[in-house]
């Protein structure tokens, strides 16, 4: 199973002695687009997508909305996007530049299920497709459930706010939040993941550094092997009840402490904020009964 995983994510399974189990684990990644992962992701208004911008490098995750169907499966190896970003979006050009490594995920909080597919993407009339490359469900692990959604229709976008580091207000945002989504890159492709927690469990060091600790997972470390391939990474976060959007881009790394545990610092290098970005309004979370409590 050593094909399916790159060089960072085998040295980092190796040192934490996870590589028997990342390869039982590894045989749920496959190429193809099965049905029931279909009709999964005809039923989401969300997906998200993380790729580096080709002008810049940067790496960032945004989120894309519509009405269930936007996102369906066109054959066994490929699915179409009747979305893109605003023009304003820090991946509007990726997306629309043939032949760009993404990573997608489709997170349902309805039912804590969710579903990544990496591949290529290619422009359409009306979004972009991806050839997949790797499709696979994780586990609902620090998923917070929310029961319901309703749509605004008539919402007014405001213009992003852009900056280096974050001001007062997002800095609180931020560490209130229980939901982030994390886009990484290595040289053959790109990933797009969750990661979530009670309130408190992205913590705000400094203006321009967060960090979390990194929960015991599906022993894949798929994000953590990127991060020791290519520190670039993008950092989402959503506001589940009033839409706003906040994209962070810059460099990661993991420090590996001597009792075991794992901690992802995250230095910022830009920010966009979006009021009102999305159209979903979502219910109040159901906190996973897996969340560890935050660290003091």
């Amino acid at each position: 199973m050593s094909g399916v995983y790159h060089a960072g994510s085998l040295a980092v399974q190796e040192r934490v002695g996870v590589r028997d189990l990342a390869d039982h684990v590894g045989r749920s990644i496959g190429p193809g687009v099965k049905p029931v992962a279909a009709a999964f992701l005809e039923l989401q208004p969300l997906l998200v997508v993380g790729a580096a911008d080709p002008r810049t490098g940067a790496v960032w995750a945004s989120p894309l909305a519509g009405t269930p169907g936007f996102v369906r499966a066109t054959g066994p190896h490929r699915i179409s996007v009747a979305a893109g970003p605003p023009p304003a979006d820090p991946l509007a050009t990726a997306l629309a530049t043939p032949g760009i490594p993404v990573g997608t995920i489709a997170l349902d909080p309805r039912t804590r299920r969710r579903m990544r597919l990496n591949g290529v993407a290619e422009p359409t009339a009306r979004g972009f497709a991806v050839a997949a490359r790797q499709v696979f469900s994780n586990c609902p692990k620090y998923l917070q459930k929310r029961v319901s959604y309703e749509v605004v229709a008539d919402r007014v976008p405001e213009p992003p706010r852009r900056g280096d580091a974050l001001t007062a207000d997002q800095a609180a945002f931020v560490a209130a939040a229980d939901t982030a989504f994390v886009a990484t890159v290595h040289p053959d492709g790109a990933d797009a993941s969750h990661r979530g927690g009670h309130p408190g469990f992205l913590r705000v060091d400094s203006p321009r550094e967060l960090s979390w600790r990194d929960y015991a997972g599906n022993a894949m470390f798929l994000t953590l092997g990127n991060l020791a391939a290519d520190p670039r990474a993008g950092l989402l976060v959503l506001d589940w009840t009033t839409g706003a959007v906040l994209q962070l881009t810059g460099e990661a790394r993991t420090e590996f402490e001597p009792d075991g545990a794992r901690v992802v610092r995250f230095r910022i290098a830009a920010a966009v904020e979006t009021p009102a970005a999305l159209p979903l309004r979502w219910s109040a979370p159901e906190y996973s009964p897996a969340n560890p409590l935050p660290a003091r």
